[in-house]
């Protein structure tokens, strides 16, 4: 059963959270969705993975945060801070979830959400889970055209702000798909995500460059990645786990051979399946 939340009221946005309830006392996963934080919604969370996890005893809530470029990412993040607040202040007490043991899982740009997080003391985690999430926003992979993106047919700028619209957004459809596509294709990504200039701006950037902050008490971090992903390089969850560990950090990489992007949406793939096994482990260890 799932109740929608009205987690933070702005003049011109309302942001909404997902709430599957397992039951007082269960651990709680803040589940934070991808799109390149241009597009995507809280109900991209599969149905076959929130029944997964109420199974094995987790409780979620799945939240939405403000989307690029109406929003920039110093919004998001606090649209983040918000919702962790809310999970620890508003959810935990009605449902009386295990304040203790909150996690936060994303995927590919909420997994970078997700990774930021565990810099951030406020809103730290007790345990992090990344599906194919980069904790690098001005290294080359985002900074130049993509190759992969530029195989495609070109999206021309009027076709690409044709797709957002003029409306500060919350809950972004595949439309707007075209406003990231063409940002990777002329290597932009950065600055309409950010509003910062890379030049200018680099020590900004810098500070929303996870693995730039991790420290001995980041919270203990389970990363997968597939090997073949087209979208955020294996290496950024590579680099990532050379970090962490450098950094004295509990974490543990899991490679999905011959994984693309969004891997986990093959669930029932036997690889796949014991990657989530690994993930009830990991929760299970440090919750």
């Amino acid at each position: 059963m799932k109740e929608t939340k009205i987690y933070k009221q702005l003049d011109n946005c309302q942001i909404r959270a997902d709430v599957y309830a397992h039951g007082a006392g269960s651990p709680v996963l803040v589940y934070l969705h991808g799109g390149g934080f241009i597009f995507g919604s809280r109900s991209w969370l599969p149905l076959q993975q929130i029944q997964w996890y109420k199974n094995a005893g987790y409780s979620i809530v799945s939240v939405d945060y403000r989307l690029a470029p109406g929003a920039k990412l110093a919004d998001i993040v606090e649209d983040l801070k918000d919702a962790v607040r809310w999970v620890r202040e508003q959810a935990v007490p009605h449902y009386r979830f295990d304040p203790e043991r909150i996690a936060l899982i994303g995927s590919s740009a909420g997994a970078y959400l997700s990774l930021l997080a565990g810099t951030i003391e406020e809103i730290r985690p007790k345990a992090i889970v990344s599906f194919y999430g980069y904790g690098d926003i001005i290294g080359d992979w985002i900074m130049k055209p993509s190759s992969f993106y530029n195989r495609r047919p070109k999206v021309t700028l009027e076709r690409a702000k044709a797709s957002i619209g003029n409306v500060v957004a919350s809950e972004g459809s595949w439309a707007r798909y075209d406003y990231y596509m063409y940002c990777r294709q002329n290597g932009n990504w950065v600055e309409e995500v950010t509003g910062y200039d890379r030049a200018e701006d680099l020590d900004a950037l810098q500070a929303y460059c996870p693995i730039l902050g991790v420290t001995h008490d980041y919270p203990p971090t389970l990363l997968l990645h597939g090997d073949r992903d087209t979208d955020v390089p294996y290496e950024q969850s590579l680099h990532m786990y050379a970090k962490l560990r450098q950094a004295g950090v509990d974490c543990k990489l899991i490679t999905i051979e011959g994984g693309d992007h969004v891997f986990d949406q093959n669930f029932h793939s036997p690889e796949v399946g014991q990657a989530f096994e690994e993930v009830n482990l990991f929760l299970q260890h440090y919750l």
